[in-house]
């Protein structure tokens, strides 16, 4: 199955996100708070918008209607989210020290890279543009459920982890993804299926370096070139 060779292809990376220290520190409550509003900032000001419309594009070139109206409710999701998100931490804010995110936040490099990644993918063809946002969602889960496995329960981030963390319908809507992606890799030439593969290299590059930059005070400036895969 296609989706299963993908997430093969990019366990190492996945490895790295789940380890990095951004959410280990989450994880532990050992984080600065200055780091977790910088992330929720990128997120819910930069990603999560430019996802929701990578997903929209995506959807308006699926081959049937199920395709369509799945990726259609992903790119809804992904919108909703993004002031959902930005309300608990603003709110939690004095509970845990931090300041509030700003809503205005200007984008970091890393954000403008993973937008520009996600944004070529979908302007170079529907294979590229499912390659890149998978990773997306797959990492999202992967790092949620590890989350939830291994939060320690003294960490000072437990009242946010419990805002952020997502619901069964989350799992769901990865899984039908993945079943989309495994119906097109049933079918589609070798040549697609690398596209694919090559785009869902680089989104998953681009959630590491997310994690990077959110921990280490990322500088603001144009986005870096589309990031090949390693």
């Amino acid at each position: 199955m296609l989706s299963d060779d993908l997430a093969e292809l990019a366990a190492p990376v996945l490895r790295e996100v789940l380890d990095h220290p951004f959410w280990a520190g989450l994880r532990r409550g050992t984080l600065p708070g200055e780091a977790l509003v910088r992330f929720v900032e990128q997120d819910t000001g930069h990603l999560l918008p430019c996802y929701g419309r990578a997903f929209a594009r995506c959807a308006a070139g699926a081959a049937d209607d199920a395709g369509l109206a799945l990726l259609a409710r992903c790119a809804a999701e992904t919108l909703d989210s993004g002031p959902r998100l930005r309300a608990a931490l603003a709110g939690l804010a004095p509970v845990l020290g931090v300041r509030r995110p700003d809503p205005g936040a200007a984008a970091h490099r890393a954000s403008l890279a993973q937008c520009a990644t996600v944004t070529a993918a979908t302007a170079t063809s529907w294979a590229a543009g499912l390659g890149a946002l998978l990773p997306f969602m797959l990492f999202h889960l992967e790092v949620c459920q590890d989350l939830r496995a291994r939060r320690d329960p003294g960490s000072r981030y437990l009242p946010w982890l419990a805002a952020y963390l997502p619901g069964d319908g989350a799992r769901y809507a990865v899984r039908a993804v993945r079943e989309l992606a495994d119906r097109f890799g049933a079918t589609a030439t070798p040549a697609r299926t690398a596209e694919t593969a090559d785009w869902f290299l680089r989104g998953a590059r681009c959630e590491l370096a997310f994690a990077d930059a959110a921990l280490d005070a990322p500088a603001r400036g144009p986005a870096a070139p589309v990031p090949p895969p390693r």
